[in-house]
């Protein structure tokens, strides 16, 4: 006797009642929405990554230098008055003059 499920109703399905149990299940799962992996409308080139990634990175240090400003007096010297004091520091000019090179027609 073969292994399986055992039939759910009284009887086995017939070959045909089967196919149209499958078929109406195809039909449901056809008219349910579902969510397709979201796309950027327009892919960036690399360079337009480049210049977003440094522009986002000159944002950052200014929030940073920001905050350093705020921070009191006796938080300077700790671990965080040194790590916002090194971020203020960094020369981000020299990342935003390079100029990445275009990439096999592709940019």
């Amino acid at each position: 006797m073969p292994r399986g499920r055992k039939p759910a109703g009284a009887r086995p399905l017939t070959a045909a009642e089967r196919q149209a149990r499958y078929r109406q299940r195809q039909a449901d799962n056809r008219t349910v929405a579902r969510p397709r992996p979201r796309r950027s409308a327009q892919r960036l080139s690399q360079a337009q990554q480049w210049r977003a990634a440094v522009a986002t990175l000159i944002a950052l240090q200014a929030k940073y230098a920001t905050w350093l400003d705020a921070l009191p007096e006796p938080l300077r010297d700790g671990a965080t008055g040194e790590a916002l004091q090194a971020i203020a520091d960094l020369d981000l000019d020299e990342l935003a003059s390079i100029e990445p090179p275009l990439g096999f027609g592709r940019d």
